[in-house]
């Protein structure tokens, strides 16, 4: 049996730990270390797992390691995959793919100039009613699509996610690019226009933005709008809010993607909480990319793909700025 040698590159986004338990679980991977500045922040892992630890991700990949997975701050993507793609390793990179338009552009010739695939981190692709959705629009059953509206809202992160300068951009960029990935997959269309509203308003001193609105006009005559803000508080029963109403000209199909779920009241919680009993989709995302590498295939999310999603983000905070909207 073929193994694909794996490396962990930074634990500073929380999705590592789940991609780590998709990769351990996995027969056909070997996973070879993992690197992160702060060795505190990978202890309990590495000593659970028994895994090689590297303080500079650069001695990791000089080892014969196939891949790497990398959950750094956003800001520094660009700066850890193009040093992979150099040293001939592939790449999963959590999203948003870069914080602007030329890096991530400069990510994706370094990986296709050094023979290796870039793939993005959009685990919403995976799961079960965004995958039947899909499949009934492409069989045509809501005709063309006319319109999309979503919500991708979320509760206040913590850390480096509320530093620009490490971030990239607050609530519009982080939960901008999940839901407009969906977007731009349902539609197989590009964004031509964007108009945004971003502001700090339910959490006081923040340097980034917790609230946000984006519009979007595609190519092909569809309209997007998009609720991106950091507006869940602690009451709510949980915490994945992906919802789509998909207008068509035959039809209309919704989406609530954690809906696969029981509701449970307990004294011990205090309140509702809502507990998720459907697959993974951190797993399907990992296995999807590990399956393509062993297989030659191409990986099913490509770096263009959190280019077009991450682009609409970074328009939209233009789209602030000026007080209109911003062509593409």
């Amino acid at each position: 049996m073929n193994l694909l040698k794996i490396g962990m590159i930074s634990f500073a986004h929380g999705h590592a730990h789940s991609y780590l338990n998709a990769l351990s679980a996995m027969d056909t991977v070997e996973i070879v270390g993992i690197s992160d500045e702060l060795h505190s922040r990978v202890e309990k892992v590495i000593n659970k797992l028994g895994l090689p630890y590297y303080e500079k991700y650069q001695d990791l990949l000089a080892t014969d390691v196939d891949a790497v997975v990398i959950c750094a701050e956003n800001a520094r993507h660009a700066e850890i995959t193009i040093a992979a793609a150099k040293a001939g390793k592939h790449v999963l990179c959590e999203k948003p793919l870069g914080i602007s338009l030329t890096e991530m552009e400069a990510m994706i010739a370094a990986c296709r100039d050094n023979g290796v695939q870039l793939m993005t981190a959009f685990p919403c692709r995976y799961l079960a009613s965004v995958i039947k959705a899909k499949e009934a629009i492409d069989r045509g059953e809501i005709g063309e699509i006319l319109a999309i509206k979503g919500t991708n809202r979320g509760s206040l992160p913590s850390g480096w996610f509320l530093q620009p300068e490490l971030s990239g951009g607050g609530a519009l960029l982080d939960h901008t690019v999940h839901v407009m990935d969906l977007m731009n997959w349902f539609t197989q269309s590009e964004v031509k226009e964007v108009y945004a509203y971003a502001a700090t308003l339910f959490h006081e001193g923040l340097d980034v933005d917790d609230a946000g609105m984006i519009h979007v006009k595609f190519a092909n005559g569809a309209f997007g709008v998009l609720d991106t803000s950091w507006s869940r508080n602690p009451a709510f029963p949980t915490w994945g809010d992906v919802t789509m109403t998909i207008i068509g000209s035959k039809g209309t199909l919704s989406i609530d993607a954690f809906a696969q779920k029981n509701d449970l009241y307990s004294q011990e919680n205090g309140k509702g909480v809502w507990t998720f009993w459907g697959d993974s989709m951190d797993n399907y995302l990992v296995k999807s990319f590990v399956d393509a590498l062993l297989n030659g295939t191409q990986v099913p999310i490509t770096g263009e793909d959190g280019l077009r999603s991450t682009i609409v983000a970074l328009a939209g905070y233009k789209s602030v700025e000026l007080g209109q909207p911003v062509t593409l």
